[in-house]
């Protein structure tokens, strides 16, 4: 089964069932004290928190490059992770928001955190989701300091089930490497909460799926920090794409994808998710 196949099944059938961590083989280790053992949490915990704190800190300075971050981020009262949803590095899933000039940017927070568990695994997945556009509904776009309607548009929507798939597959920035841009469809459209009701028809197949882009084209800003605290972290474009541009991919594969990024970045579209065009192919 290939990757994309993963994805598109991890969609359709999300299992409820928390994953379990393979045993290890056992060693022989020196005796562990509670003295001992609390210290060596406590110290592990510390760093873990700094890294965290440190890789907060990195993602907000490139942010404040590209546009204005919102102070308060799109989060849950309590994590999916803790109801049967899948599982980012930690423990904290949240969406920060970023404005610029007449688009807006809805990032994942979270998913480049270090392991809650797991010392020396680097900055988690090492990536994090974006999707930038200008068309969102008024009545959800929220003013400056105001990005809770945001969750009730399109875009939210449509980045968090993005975002679910990936924390599934455990990050895809192996995948993006060895296959360059990476294409993405979510079926059940007409069961969704807030796309079915704001997307165009054009985005919508006739056996009710959108697709999306990820990883390609390449919006006008860096998309790799190399100074996160633990190792580099990619920004990683989530661009919605048209039915009939998804039918192309569905049938020509890899060379379609390749050849789609390619007309998107001729016409001008680029990265953007702009609901008022016409399709390239």
């Amino acid at each position: 089964m290939n990757f994309f196949k993963k994805l598109l099944i991890s969609l359709k059938g999300r299992s409820t069932q928390d994953a379990q961590p393979t045993p290890q083989p056992l060693e022989f280790q020196e005796p562990i004290t509670f003295s001992n053992l609390a210290e060596s949490e406590s110290e592990s915990e510390a760093a873990n928190q700094a890294a965290r704190l440190a890789s907060q800190a990195c993602l907000d300075r490139h942010w404040g490059s590209v546009g204005t971050v919102e102070r308060d981020v799109l989060s849950y009262i309590i994590s999916p992770s803790f109801s049967g949803g899948p599982y980012w590095p930690s423990t904290r899933q949240a969406y920060r928001v970023i404005r610029r000039g007449d688009t807006v940017i809805i990032a994942t927070e979270g998913l480049s955190d270090p392991f809650d568990d797991t010392g020396g695994m680097g900055n988690g997945f090492e990536m994090e989701l974006f999707i930038e556009t200008a068309d969102i509904p008024e009545h959800v776009r929220g003013s400056l300091g105001e990005v809770d309607p945001l969750k009730r548009s399109w875009a939210f929507e449509l980045v968090e089930h993005v975002a679910k798939t990936v924390a599934d597959a455990g990050g895809i920035t192996h995948q993006l490497e060895q296959y360059g841009a990476l294409s993405l469809e979510i079926p059940g459209f007409s069961l969704s909460h807030h796309m079915s009701n704001q997307l165009p028809k054009p985005f919508v197949t006739e056996d009710d799926s959108t697709g999306v882009l990820l990883g390609a084209p390449e919006p006008d800003f860096t998309t790799r920090l190399d100074d996160m605290p633990l190792s580099p972290v990619s920004l990683v474009p989530v661009v919605l794409i048209t039915a009939s541009e998804l039918e192309y991919v569905r049938a020509g594969g890899r060379v379609a994808r390749e050849d789609l990024v390619s007309r998107l970045k001729a016409a001008g579209i680029g990265h953007l998710s702009t609901l008022h065009r016409a399709s390239v192919v």
